[in-house]
């Protein structure tokens, strides 16, 4: 009988005994756990200062290094012209210019811009003193739900310095060739910028007038 009981007692114990090794093995040690100096802790941001000039205002800002050029302008500057559309750069919503160029903002980091002139929606014109780009928009309605309009309107600002600046596009034959400006350019040129209302021969004419119906 007592023999029996030290049998059951050693295997007990030796299943107590592997559970706690094998805990023991799952567990990293605290050493472990401790980052080392300069490391980056997961879930802790970042943060770094940036300089911008936004519609000719200036801003700093302290920033996780993780906030897109979108959520800055967002979120931060409350400059809810600029759309999130699919937040990733395939609808043109958001687009703004920086440094004078059009580009997709959910698609960069706010802190790689340090130091740029950004202009939005915001900064093109008034409910008094429309730019000539929104003032064609409504001419010829130029939307519907509105929601990608400030992005169009951007694009086609950019557009028409895009050739002026004699910029090509995939549908380019001939740089020499003038007027540059025709239906098949301007649509190329903004092909990057989608309108699920599908108002897009209004827009084509809006971007037209404005370059002096040259297309």
């Amino acid at each position: 009988m007592n023999e029996a009981c030290d049998i059951k007692m050693t295997r007990r114990a030796m299943l107590k005994a592997g559970a706690l090794s094998a805990g023991a093995a799952a567990v990293p040690s605290l050493a472990a756990t401790q980052p080392s100096s300069g490391a980056v802790v997961a879930g802790v941001p970042v943060m770094n200062k940036v300089s911008l000039t936004v519609n000719g205002a200036r801003h700093q800002l302290e920033l996780d290094t993780r906030t897109t050029l979108l959520d800055l302008l967002r979120e931060h500057l409350h400059l809810t012209g600029t759309k999130k559309g699919c937040d990733h750069g395939q609808c043109g919503a958001c687009t703004i210019m920086l440094d004078g160029r059009r580009i997709n903002s959910c698609l960069t980091l706010a802190v790689m811009h340090d130091g740029a002139a950004i202009t939005t929606i915001e900064g093109l014109g008034t409910p008094q003193k429309l730019h000539p780009m929104q003032a064609a928009f409504i001419k010829h309605d130029g939307y519907q739900c509105g929601y990608c309009t400030p992005g169009q309107i951007c694009s086609a600002i950019a557009v028409l310095d895009e050739i002026r600046q004699d910029i090509p596009s995939h549908v380019t034959h001939n740089l020499t060739e003038r007027p540059l400006l025709s239906v098949e350019e301007i649509r190329e040129r903004m092909s990057g910028n989608i309108c699920r209302c599908g108002a897009y021969s209004n827009i084509v004419d809006a971007i037209a007038d404005v370059a002096g119906g040259a297309a």
